[in-house]
């Protein structure tokens, strides 16, 4: 037999062999019963989880399409410098870290005597000058009677030089007017001197009456030296009240409620007039929301806000859109960008909102400067 005859019965036998294992398979699928096909249920299943993600997804639309926020928020506040306008060493501190402070309370003293010392040198010269003012118009009063009664006794010394005069010349006609054996040359010489005398004695007395009739002046000039101590008594109250206020500065006050935040004083420390001393925060905390330029096309003044608290999550905040600022926050940045660059590439900005707090917030624990926040504005 050939090679290829052997083959083929090999091939024949292997086949045979087969043969009844196949069948036998047949038969025991034919035995098994038949698998069911999947029903209806998963497809329904599935059709209302699509039907609840669609609902679901259309609430969280509906409900926040007209909802604007943004990461970009802080608290913010009034907080300014705390410095004295007078140098010296303190020796009173009278406030600690973080402590809450009422408008007018004391805070800091700085060493007084320097002040002291021009307060009380200032005094005095008050009292100079007043002292001075009150002898001018003792003299003004004084120079009310004096002068009217001047010029009346310079009329009538007037008066009286008239009468001498014509019986001077009375004297001197009947001297001459004798018969010369009558009299002698002696005689007629003594009544001309005589004369003489009383007419000089005229003119000056004239003269007296104009220098005494000038009252109006006089008294004039005793008012401008009263006026001239009002001045000296207005300067040196002047003085005094510059002497006080700087006194004064030796207080450092606050100057509104608040909370002292980094204090870097100390009892005994020399201060110099204008150095800081702390700093001092304002209870009113308002919100500052940097929104994208594209966030604020409905957005106005008056617009409901929720705030978020980063640090503390439970607190819920309310508020409303204060004021937008008209500016973005890189254009008030201290070295702004130059559009007008060839190499311009856009960049979308952000603009400050500022948020006003109505509700929600403790005034006896307001919240720290610079915390993060995330408010939600509802726009319409």
């Amino acid at each position: 037999m050939s090679e290829n005859e052997k083959r083929g019965s090999h091939q024949d036998d292997a086949e045979n062999a087969q043969q009844p294992s196949n069948d036998q398979s047949e038969q025991n699928n034919n035995d098994e019963p038949e698998r069911k096909r999947p029903g209806k249920k998963p497809l329904i299943i599935l059709a209302i989880v699509v039907v609840i993600m669609l609902i679901v997804g259309f609430w969280f639309w509906f409900t926040t399409r007209n909802q604007e926020t943004t990461d970009d928020a802080f608290t913010e506040g009034d907080a300014v410098t705390i410095a004295p306008k007078a140098s010296g060493y303190v020796v009173k501190l009278l406030v600690n870290d973080n402590q809450r402070v009422k408008k007018g309370d004391l805070l800091v003293e700085i060493d007084p005597s320097d002040t002291l010392a021009q307060r009380d040198q200032a005094k005095a010269q008050l009292g100079l000058a007043q002292a001075q003012l009150h002898q001018a118009q003792a003299q003004l009063a004084l120079s009310k009677v004096q002068y009217p009664a001047q010029r009346d006794q310079a009329l009538a010394d007037q008066a009286k030089a008239q009468a001498n005069l014509l019986n001077a010349e009375a004297d001197y006609r009947r001297q001459r007017g004798v018969d010369p054996r009558a009299t002698s040359q002696r005689n007629i010489d003594t009544a001309a001197a005589q004369l003489r005398s009383a007419q000089a004695q005229l003119q000056s007395a004239k003269a007296q009456v104009e220098v005494a009739s000038q009252v109006a002046l006089q008294i004039r000039q005793q008012e401008t030296n009263v006026e001239a101590r009002q001045q000296q008594v207005a300067q040196a109250q002047a003085q005094l009240n510059t002497a006080e206020l700087n006194l004064s500065y030796t207080q450092v006050r606050a100057p509104y409620d608040g909370f002292v935040t980094k204090r870097n004083v100390q009892l005994g420390t020399l201060v110099q007039a204008g150095s800081s001393l702390f700093s001092l925060v304002s209870p009113d905390i308002w919100i500052t929301a940097n929104f994208k330029e594209s966030q604020l096309a409905r957005m106005n003044p008056g617009d409901k806000v929720a705030i978020s608290v980063d640090a503390w999550p439970d607190m819920q905040l309310e508020g409303h859109v204060d004021s937008i600022q008209m500016g973005s926050g890189s254009r008030f940045s201290t070295f702004p960008s130059e559009n007008a660059t060839g190499n311009y590439v856009k960049i979308v900005q952000r603009v400050p909102v500022k948020i006003v707090i109505d509700k929600g917030l403790d005034p006896n624990h307001p919240l720290p400067l610079g915390l993060s926040v995330e408010p939600k504005v509802t726009v319409e």
